[in-house]
């Protein structure tokens, strides 16, 4: 508006001037025309008028016009260009301002488009770091849930397995006093068991509160950014009032429509990519999921192949020595042994228990370097030590009096830490087995730390520091299978590490150590 009144005056002021410059050189030759005459009428001669008559004052000719006179129109005619000249000026210099005001105006609404697209980028980029929040959230609690599922699952395996002992405890008749005493340990590991359930119950409070907490700063923060945003807003709309014209008003609401359709196909696009990339990382969840359960069914059955072959080989090797040797343990000595037997199975429930805590410190931390070959090995592994424990609850039933290793005497001596120890042929069985078990975790370790590209260090893998895969409870001590599942674990490692077979071999998919290697670690001698 102000450009149009600038414009307006300038063009009133040319009409103006226009008139008066026309009437000015109109004026000026009419005067001419008067002197003209008058000086015609002076220089006139008189030849027939008498003497007498030109003496006459009456009847003299008027007196000539002073020169001031003549010269004031040639002035008042200059004065009048001299205005009509400025007038222009003034004009000429209105409209150059009115050109610079539109100019800076101009500028101003580029700023203002600049200011805009600059907080619509802001913007989008705040809402995807929001999405992304939400999204590691929704992940963390998920992964709270199956810990949470997998914890209920072992405390109702453990009370199936308290209901089990139980029942043995009343049907066996002629061992009532062992009876007594088991039921006396089942009341304590009942007791421990409620106490641990307590601290569960108190962790998981904590937890629930915890994720209350959070839940309740989110949505806080959430209100925050949106009064913000609000606020932002309504001083950008009062800015964009103050700022813009009427003509401009029009140009600024298409533009913010053309930013609005343009953000619009952005942010779907950003939401059709994200769908894809969450729907291939199902796909290869699922995927890693299925591979998993099909090599955990393999292992389970390869796990109760391997029980049932060694239980089968246990037996046929009693019945040697039953006709061969012809000696058993006394029945005090058997005794001792089915005591220590149990003592043995309780710690070792309690060892696994301690164990799951330790794995699931590790898990995180190898989440956090990144280790994911590493990480889906131990997965592995505490899977199948999981369905090792299941297998031990539900399908090992011991029989105690007739279980050849009870009465059979020790035929072999090895030597662990300065210390000799004594066992009989099941004994060693387990042994072996414990070599072997430890070679072939150790080469599957090995192999995804060379995957990971991560420095050798078999001391930090989990399997080694548990060593309880293949370890059912029975027949030698604890200590002693951990003791040669890590030898043999330590070599496997360096054989998968550098994709060789120096100390061992693969046969049928599995990882066994060369048999002359297997002698030199246990180092067994006979006492017959």
């Amino acid at each position: 508006m102000k450009q149009i009144g600038v414009v307006s005056a300038a063009v009133l002021s040319l009409f103006l001037a226009t008139p008066a410059l026309s009437y000015s050189q109109q004026e000026q030759p009419t005067e001419k025309q008067r002197q003209e005459q008058q000086d015609k009428k002076n220089a006139k001669p008189e030849k027939q008028a008498p003497p007498a008559a030109q003496t006459s004052p009456a009847k003299q000719a008027p007196p000539a016009a002073p020169p001031g006179a003549q010269q004031a129109r040639p002035d008042q005619q200059r004065a009048q260009q001299q205005a009509a000249q400025q007038q222009q000026q003034a004009a000429q210099q209105q409209q150059e301002r009115a050109q610079q005001q539109a100019a800076q105006q101009q500028q101003l609404n580029k700023q203002q488009q600049e200011r805009n697209q600059q907080q619509a980028a802001q913007q989008a980029e705040q809402n995807k770091q929001q999405q992304e929040r939400a999204q590691q959230q929704a992940a963390q609690q998920q992964q709270l849930n199956k810990q949470q599922q997998e914890r209920n699952q072992q405390q109702a395996a453990q009370a199936e397995q308290n209901k089990q002992q139980q029942e043995r405890a009343q049907q066996a008749a002629q061992q009532q006093q062992l009876n007594k005493q088991q039921q006396e340990r089942n009341q304590q590991q009942a007791a421990q068991q409620a106490e641990q359930n307590k601290q569960q119950q108190e962790r998981n409070q904590q937890q629930a509160a915890q994720q209350a907490e959070q839940n309740k700063q989110q949505q806080q923060r959430a209100q925050q950014q949106a009064a913000q945003q609000a606020e932002q807003n309504k001083q950008q709309q009062q800015r964009v009032q103050q700022q813009q014209a009427a003509q401009q008003a029009e140009q600024n609401k298409q533009q913010q429509q053309r930013v609005q359709q343009q953000q619009a196909a952005q942010q779907a696009e950003q939401n059709k990519q994200q769908q894809q990339r969450v729907q291939q990382q199902q796909q290869a969840a699922q995927a890693e999921q299925n591979r998993q359960q099909q090599l955990t069914q393999q292992q389970r059955q390869q796990l109760q192949a391997q029980q049932l072959q060694l239980i089968r080989q246990q037996q046929e090797r009693a019945q040697q020595q039953a006709k061969l040797q012809g000696e058993r343990v006394s029945q005090q000595r058997q005794q001792q042994l089915i005591e220590q037997q149990q003592r043995q199975l309780t710690q070792y429930r309690e060892h696994l228990e301690q164990q799951q805590r330790m794995m699931a410190q590790q898990t995180v931390q190898l989440q956090q370097q990144n280790r994911m070959a590493q990480y889906r090995f131990q997965q592995q592994y505490v899977q199948r030590l999981q369905q090792q424990q299941l297998y031990l609850q539900n399908d090992w039933r011991p029989d105690y009096n007739n279980d050849p290793f009870f009465y059979s005497a020790p035929i072999y001596q090895y030597n662990r830490g300065g210390n000799n120890y004594q066992t009989n042929q099941y004994g060693a069985d387990m042994l072996r087995q414990a070599v072997n078990n430890g070679y072939q975790e150790g080469y599957r370790a090995g192999q995804a730390d060379r995957q990971d590209r991560w420095g050798s260090n078999y001391q930090s893998s989990y399997a080694y520091q548990d060593a309880n895969y293949g370890y059912n409870g029975y027949y030698v001590e604890r200590d002693d299978y951990n003791y040669y599942f890590r030898e043999g674990f330590q070599r496997g490692y360096q054989d998968g590490y550098n994709r060789q077979y120096q100390y061992g071999r693969r046969t049928n998919g599995t990882y066994i150590m060369l048999n002359g290697i297997l002698g030199q670690v246990l180092g067994l001698q006979s006492l017959r």
